[in-house]
């Protein structure tokens, strides 16, 4: 495996607490738009999901970030250097 600035972390199977934001985020898709479309090819999935992703990221604030959509909020961080987008 090349090596990166990523790691690996594995969680204890039956331990969703341990990655939260990951199963939630995995909830809410699988509710708001998987289990709610019947996609007869790979490309109506492609578009459902994309459109169900920019609604979440761009139209729909968060509290947990002030308020602010996690669009907005990534443009907040990288311009304020915190992060850089593309490293």
């Amino acid at each position: 495996m090349p090596e990166t600035s990523l790691q690996r972390s594995e969680h204890q199977p039956g331990k969703p607490n341990q990655n939260a934001y990951v199963e939630s985020f995995n909830g809410r898709l699988g509710d708001e738009c998987l289990n709610e479309h019947w996609f007869p090819t790979l490309l109506h999935a492609r578009t459902e999901i994309e459109h169900w992703r920019r609604e979440y990221n761009e139209d729909r604030p968060k509290k947990a970030i002030g308020g602010m959509t996690p669009a907005a909020y990534a443009q907040h961080l990288a311009n304020t250097d915190i992060i850089r987008p593309g490293l």
